[in-house]
């Protein structure tokens, strides 16, 4: 779980774009850049080394 305030706060680091939280798979979601960051122990990883590519599907939302 990500914090509700956190959330506001962040944006991906490559496309300054807002994130959206993906609980099924605990991650940070950028439909911008096509990036998914982990939530590592309830800390966001932003970043872009440690970020894996979203499928088409996904990025579709």
């Amino acid at each position: 779980m990500i914090d509700k305030k956190l959330l506001e706060i962040l944006v991906c680091p490559v496309s300054k774009a807002p994130l959206e939280y993906e609980p099924k798979t605990n991650e940070l979601i950028c439909r911008a850049s096509g990036l998914a960051y982990p939530v590592r122990d309830g800390i966001p990883v932003m970043l872009e080394s440690e970020a894996r590519a979203l499928t088409t599907e996904e990025k579709l939302g």
